[in-house]
């Protein structure tokens, strides 16, 4: 419940600082510091950034606002991250469900794109997605895809926060001729948001198998001069394992490091099929995980080995990869399969705990994109990036531990209100920046256009 101009602002006195926005929250996790809960605290928000976290009896003496927010029975998070995904594949979603990750690809995915990707496929996915994700929570998301304009676009209308990561593969593709086609056009698409204090650019080589070691070389001088991110599908299954070692003698992540590739400012993506020596590799070079499980279970790929690599030192994130191969962008959704198939693959019920999940999808997350002196966590001098989820359901009751009803209860459904850089994208369930009904108008009509029902 909003309240604009509320009436105690008229008693305000001369030691009161005026704000934007303050958000008087039944409960708010942090998330750094970790392990703890605040109770009946408030936010206060100027400039889009967080000003203040403090009781909410004093933030009312305190501040002023044009705008405060009264949620009770809600819980304050920072806002999820995302960091993989296609978001124009919704356009896709359900379309060649239950096949094995090569033969959906190579028989459906790839002559789908080949025939239906454009700018116009990409903006109108990219918005059905983002309005998804807002609604379950997302107010970061990391996106590879080919016409990042217009990822990059829909991102900004949106006000969403993205680092938008432009795809390198070296044979022709929708979006550009070759791999050092692709590059020169990321670069140009970076220069044009170098300012933008949401949208950030990254290289996104698709695969090890679908980039030679001259682009990959390329792209490591590129990044190390720039100080840019790389993303890369990596280790994705046992057999892309195989074939890299039958064909080169190495193993995918030892043939990067060789070329540069592994840095902190590296973030692999799946990471299933992974022995000792893979796992010292990536910790040695501070290279950052993002974990799929719900598309990695669906496409039969493997399990990363969650608890193995934070054991070993390695940030690991959470990523929900595109809707056509998981089906849904809702990160609680994501985070709970992430707890539970981590005590199931480790074979420890105490793996991956509820704050250690919520840190995946929120300040390991921010880690992973480099972003986490912005956002990630609920801290002063931070982006006012949050969520809000009503916890008053009879399936949320007794509410014993916070986080772990969070994390094993909720859901995107439960997601109330969203904020990105103090600006809230959505109120009450409802977007505020975004029109439903053209979102799904424009969806049925892909699907029309797909199945052929219609030019």
């Amino acid at each position: 419940m909003a309240n604009k101009n509320p009436s105690n602002s008229a008693q305000k006195t001369n030691n009161q600082q005026v704000i934007d926005t303050l958000i008087h929250a039944r409960w708010i996790i942090p998330v750094v510091p970790e392990k703890r809960v605040y109770e009946n605290c408030s936010l206060a928000i100027k400039d889009g950034v967080i000003s203040a976290i403090l009781p909410s009896e004093e933030a009312r003496m305190r501040f002023t606002a044009s705008e405060v927010h009264e949620l009770d029975d809600q819980l304050v998070i920072p806002g999820l991250i995302n960091t993989h995904n296609h978001a124009a594949m919704s356009l896709l979603r359900g379309f060649a469900d239950d096949q094995p990750l090569m033969t959906w690809l190579e028989k459906h995915i790839w002559p789908a794109e080949q025939t239906w990707v454009s700018p116009e496929f990409v903006g109108d996915g990219t918005r059905l997605s983002i309005a998804e994700m807002l609604r379950s929570g997302t107010t970061t998301f990391s996106d590879q895809y080919f016409f990042p304009e217009a990822t990059a676009a829909a991102a900004r209308e949106a006000g969403i926060r993205a680092q938008v990561a432009f795809p390198i593969i070296d044979f022709p593709n929708a979006w550009s001729r070759d791999g050092f086609d692709a590059i020169e056009k990321g670069l140009a698409l970076r220069d044009d948001y170098r300012s933008h204090s949401r949208i950030g650019l990254a290289f996104a080589p698709h695969a090890p198998y679908t980039v030679g070691d001259e682009t990959l070389q390329k792209i490591a001088m590129y990044a190390d001069e720039l100080g840019m991110a790389v993303q890369m599908h990596l280790h994705e299954t046992a057999g892309e394992v195989e074939k890299a070692v039958a064909d080169s003698g190495l193993r995918p992540t030892e043939r990067l490091h060789k070329l540069g590739l592994l840095s902190p400012q590296f973030l692999s993506v799946h990471m299933t099929a992974l022995d000792d020596a893979d796992i010292a590799l990536i910790s040695k070079t501070g290279a950052h995980v993002s974990h799929c499980p719900r598309s990695n279970l669906k496409l039969a790929s493997g399990f990363t080995p969650v608890a193995k690599l934070l054991d070993a030192g390695i940030n690991v994130s959470i990523g929900t990869d595109g809707p056509a191969s998981n089906n849904g962008l809702d990160m609680l959704m994501e985070t709970n399969t992430a707890a539970l198939l981590a005590k199931a693959v480790s074979g420890d019920a105490s793996a991956l705990p509820a704050h250690q999940a919520l840190a995946m999808a929120t300040i390991n997350g921010a880690r992973a994109l480099g972003i986490d002196d912005v956002t990630g966590s609920l801290e002063a001098g931070k982006a006012a990036d949050l969520c809000a989820i009503d916890l008053s359901a009879i399936e949320q009751q007794p509410l014993h531990d916070l986080t772990s009803q969070l994390i094993y209860t909720a859901n995107g459904h439960n997601v109330r209100n969203v904020w990105v850089a103090g600006k809230q994208l959505l109120k009450d369930r409802v977007l505020t920046t975004m029109n439903e009904v053209e979102l799904k108008q424009r969806a049925q009509i892909w699907r029309d256009r797909i199945a052929g029902l219609s030019k």
